[in-house]
């Protein structure tokens, strides 16, 4: 075989191939195309993972895989990078990669990346799921350290789509505002937060599991509240300067305007309230989910939906009086998540998330489930990495979300309303500030 070459003005090279054994025959075109490198000498770690993929095997699920494309000069694209294939699954979680930026987009931080979701067959005849685009820029913006992608596949004209985070994502389509309220438990049993055995331990080289917690499903739901003022209580512990025990305090020290900015206000206060709160026992459910039921009972025309998050080491010396204020939010529009964290049995907080008999109290039933547990120990990495540990929690913890949000919607009736407005940072008094916090 023998080619002749053809340069064009595109910095591009066409090689024609010819049989040497069967003159003038053409055996095809090879194109090599030719970009100045940049200088650019960062690497970028990356990971991701998705969530409800397309089912294409007849048997079993999908076998996914990633390929990514850095785009060229000239509108083509060019494959940089594979990832391994996930067996089985639609919710898979692919193994963080190293790549320099220079092959991901030759330095240019604005250049389009284009990432294609595959499922694997032996045969080579790889099945193609959906794709999405992004940028180097895209993907490092931001504090928060997960990002959504829509995986969209056009067939003919219609739009096949799984989303990445969908429990977010189907919330945010129904234009209703969410307030995500955090409560963290200061039980004695955590233990002294200056120990390392503390699982409150304030550690300079690593987040503690209530802080990865916090991080891991706030970060995610913060981008669907419209204000990002978030109210974070704490309960189980003696309060300066005279040593009062409650159950309900404001995590930034002012009960009335326990609101903190973003969920780096958040940890902020956190971190502040463990340096001057004692951690003491017991410990009480119902006074913060009837706190947060007080708002939501105020606001039942779907233009507000209320997530409680609690952070709990599975201690509730109060399961009676819990289980009724429960049963008494269900007809609210509100949920509850509940993060377990450390080596307790849980086997309360098993009982409250009611997935296999519905939660009651004096003879009556939640009208709906609204409780999700989980133990954040059940998707730690064992690898140490905690990027992948939060990721696993936030998909696991949000995942019943879209169906408690459209269980109560649709049983009233509601449906969805015009877009809220843009966000203003302009400072403004929040309306719920406008009343001081009734106590319980």
């Amino acid at each position: 075989m023998y080619s002749n070459a053809a340069r064009s003005d595109d910095s591009s090279l066409s090689l024609l191939c010819f049989n040497s054994g069967i003159p003038g025959k053409k055996c095809g075109t090879i194109k090599v195309r030719a970009e100045e490198l940049s200088n650019c000498r960062v690497s970028v770690m990356l990971q991701f993972c998705g969530n409800k993929l397309d089912k294409k095997d007849f048997f079993g699920k999908s076998d996914p895989f990633l390929v990514f494309y850095r785009s060229n000069e000239d509108g083509s694209f060019t494959i940089c990078h594979k990832t391994e294939v996930v067996k089985n699954t639609l919710d898979p979680v692919w193994q963080a990669f190293k790549i320099p930026v220079k092959a991901l987009c030759n330095g240019d931080y604005d250049r389009s990346i284009k990432v294609e979701v595959y499922d694997w067959d032996r045969d080579g005849g790889h099945d193609f799921i959906g794709e999405f685009n992004t940028s180097y820029r895209e993907m490092s913006r931001g504090q928060s350290q997960f990002h959504s992608y829509e995986v969209r596949h056009v067939v003919a004209g219609v739009y096949s789509h799984t989303l990445t985070h969908t429990p977010t994502r189907i919330v945010k389509q129904a234009h209703t505002l969410i307030l995500t309220l955090s409560c963290i438990v200061f039980c004695w049993i955590s233990g002294n937060p200056s120990q390392p055995t503390s699982l409150h331990y304030m550690s300079p080289y690593q987040l503690n599991a209530y802080a990865m917690a916090l991080r891991a499903v706030g970060e995610i739901i913060q981008d669907y509240d419209s204000d990002k003022m978030f109210p974070a209580l704490g309960f189980g512990a003696k309060l300066p300067p005279d040593g009062r025990v409650s159950h309900e305090f404001a995590l930034n020290g002012n009960p009335q305007n326990p609101y903190c900015s973003g969920i780096e206000g958040v940890m902020e206060a956190y971190y502040q309230s463990l340096k001057s709160v004692r951690l003491y026992g017991p410990t009480h459910f119902s006074p913060v989910i009837n706190h947060v039921a007080r708002y939501a009972q105020s606001v039942k025309d779907g233009s507000q939906y209320f997530i409680l998050l609690i952070i709990s080491d599975g201690v509730i010396t109060d399961m009676a009086q819990t289980k009724e204020s429960i049963v008494n939010a269900a007809t609210l529009p509100m949920s509850i998540i509940i993060v377990g964290v450390g080596p307790a049995e849980f086997n309360e907080m098993i009982e409250l998330d009611g997935d296999e008999e519905r939660i009651s109290s004096q003879g009556r039933f939640a009208e709906r489930d609204i409780v999700q547990f989980v133990p954040f120990r059940d998707y730690i990495d064992r690898r140490g990495n905690h990027i992948l540990s939060m990721a696993r929690l936030a998909k696991e913890v949000l995942a019943e979300i879209p169906d408690q949000f459209l269980s109560y919607m649709r049983t009233r009736c509601i449906k969805p309303g015009p877009c809220p407005p843009a966000y203003n940072p302009a400072p403004a008094v929040h309306p719920l500030l406008t009343r001081r916090v009734s106590r319980i």
